[in-house]
C-alpha cells in the first residue's frame, strides 16, 4: 500500500520496494515510458505520425512509421534518444533525483544504479534539461524577491586568488549571483543566474515574472527602489536588513530565503562544488522540485518524464564553452 510522505499528509509517496515492483523488468519500464510519451496511441518520434507498426525483430528500434518510413523506439525524439542506459535505470534515476530534496550527486548515482560516474553525471544533466524553462503565468502576488551569491569564501582561496581580488571590494565580489522570486499565493518559485544585481538586471527580472500591479516585497537594496515608479505600478515595500529589520507585518523575504537555504544546504552537503558554467542547471533542478513538491511521487515522475518529449541534450553541447568558468567552486 502506498505510504503518505511525512509532513505532507495529502502527498502519496513511493517506497523503494514499490519502485522495484513497478519497474521489475525492462519491458515494464518501457511500457511506463510509452504510456507517458504516447498516451495510449503510438506515434513516430521523427515525424509525429501515428500510422505505425511493430517490427519485433528489429531491436532496439522495434517500430516503423509508414509515413516517413523510419524506424523508431520510445526513446526517439526525447531526451533518452541515443542513450544505451536501460529504461529501468532511467526510471530509478528520476525517482532518486525527485525524492532526495538536496539532490543526488553523480558519484552516488553511479554507485546506486551501476553506471560510470561520467554516465551518471550526463544522466542527471539530461533530467535537469527537462526541468529547464519551468514557465507558466506571471505571478499575481504578493511576491518576494531576493538574490543570493555562490562562490568560494576568500579565506578558502589560494594566495593568488586573493591577490587577484585585492582592492575589488568585499562580500560578493568574484561570486556568481542568482535572482529569485516566490509567489505567496501559489508558493511557486522562479530563479536564474544573473550577470549582475543592479537595477538594470533585477527590474526586468521582476517584470518578466510578475503581473502588473502586484505587491512586491524585497530588502532595502537600491536596485529595487524604482519598482514603485514603473508604468506597471508595482506596490513595493522593503525591509531594512541593515537595521536588523527582517519582518514588518506581511513585509519580509523569508519565503524566498528558505529556498536559498535549501539550495545552499545541497551545495554544502551533496554537490560540494558547483561551477559557474553549470550553476543555472542546478538552480533549475531545485526550482522544479520545489514547484512539484505538492504532488505525489508518481505524479512528479510522470510530469518530469513528460518534459522529455521534444528535447535533446548532446554531451558535446553540455560541455561546450558558454562563456562561464568550468572551474568548480566550493561553498
Amino acid at each position: 500500500m502506498s505510504q503518505t510522505a511525512p509532513g505532507k499528509s495529502h502527498r502519496v509517496g513511493m517506497t523503494l520496494m514499490q519502485l522495484m515492483d513497478k519497474f521489475s523488468t525492462e519491458e515494464a519500464a518501457a511500457e511506463w515510458f510509452e504510456s507517458i510519451f504516447w498516451n495510449g496511441r503510438r506515434c513516430c518520434g521523427h515525424c509525429g505520425g501515428t500510422n505505425t507498426h511493430e517490427t519485433p525483430n528489429r531491436k532496439p528500434q522495434p517500430y516503423r512509421c509508414r509515413d516517413c518510413r523510419k524506424y523508431f523506439s520510445v526513446r526517439t525524439g526525447t531526451l533518452l534518444e541515443s542513450s544505451r542506459i536501460p529504461l529501468r535505470k532511467w526510471a530509478i534515476a528520476i525517482y532518486l533525483c525527485l525524492t532526495n530534496l538536496k539532490g543526488v550527486s553523480s558519484m552516488k548515482l553511479h554507485r546506486d544504479i551501476g553506471v560510470t560516474q561520467k554516465t551518471a553525471w550526463f544522466m542527471i544533466h539530461r533530467i535537469r534539461e527537462a526541468w529547464l524553462g519551468d514557465g507558466g503565468d506571471d505571478f499575481g502576488g504578493p511576491v518576494e524577491v531576493d538574490e543570493t551569491f555562490f562562490g568560494g569564501k576568500r579565506t578558502n582561496m589560494s594566495k593568488a586568488q586573493r591577490k587577484a581580488l585585492a582592492g575589488t571590494g568585499r562580500g560578493a565580489v568574484g561570486k556568481t549571483a542568482i535572482a529569485g522570486i516566490k509567489d505567496r499565493d501559489t508558493n511557486r518559485v522562479r530563479a536564474e543566474v544573473v550577470s549582475n544585481v543592479d537595477s538594470d538586471t533585477l527590474i526586468p527580472f521582476v517584470e518578466e515574472h510578475t503581473a502588473n500591479g502586484a505587491r512586491v516585497y524585497t530588502d532595502e537594496s537600491r536596485a529595487y527602489q524604482s519598482l514603485a515608479n514603473l508604468i506597471n505600478g508595482y506596490d513595493h515595500e522593503a525591509v531594512v536588513h541593515s537595521l536588523m529589520e527582517y519582518v514588518r507585518g506581511p513585509v519580509h523575504t523569508n519565503g524566498v530565503e528558505s529556498f536559498w537555504s535549501m539550495l545552499k544546504r545541497a551545495h554544502k552537503g551533496t554537490f560540494h562544488k558547483m561551477s559557474p558554467k553549470h550553476l543555472n542547471r542546478y538552480v533549475q533542478e531545485f526550482v522544479a522540485r520545489h514547484n512539484m513538491r505538492e504532488s505525489g511521487t508518481v505524479e512528479q515522475m510522470r510530469e518530469t518524464v513528460a518534459r522529455f518529449v521534444g528535447r535533446r541534450l548532446l554531451y558535446s553541447r553540455l560541455i561546450a564553452d558558454n562563456g562561464l568558468s568550468s572551474a568548480a567552486r566550493s561553498s
